[in-house]
């Protein structure tokens, strides 16, 4: 079982519970949902999500989604601020389609350690 993982808002988590889809603005702008694997995740975190609050972790079995995944190279190796987010050589999943809930195994609360970083949870 390989897992993948994306963070979003606590509200858009249990909207997509209900619905049983997710979907991000990713998918319309860039054609697929950004996921981490979980030695990306603490660096996604830190580098896009700085200072958020209410956010959770999508703990996703990737042999159960129906859209297509493919592991490629980052869209934004260097966040906002000009921060190397990743090297090149990392290829991250993407998911080419709606997120499938039922794909979802687990919904982690993902806790601000201080004003701005995070520390990964127990997954």
């Amino acid at each position: 079982m390989s897992m993948i993982y994306h963070i979003t808002s606590s509200s858009a988590a249990q909207a997509a519970l209900l619905d049983g889809e997710y979907s991000t603005e990713s998918l319309a702008q860039d054609g697929f949902i950004h996921f981490s694997q979980l030695h990306q995740l603490l660096g996604v975190a830190n580098a896009f999500y700085s200072g958020q609050k209410d956010l959770v972790i999508l703990v996703v079995d990737a042999s159960l989604l129906k859209a297509e995944l493919k592991y490629e190279a980052p869209v934004h190796p260097v966040n906002a601020a000009g921060a190397v987010v990743s090297s090149a050589d990392q290829r991250f999943p993407h998911l080419y389609g709606p997120l499938n809930f039922e794909a979802v195994i687990k919904i982690v609360d993902l806790p601000l350690l201080n004003s701005v970083g995070f520390d990964l949870p127990v997954l």
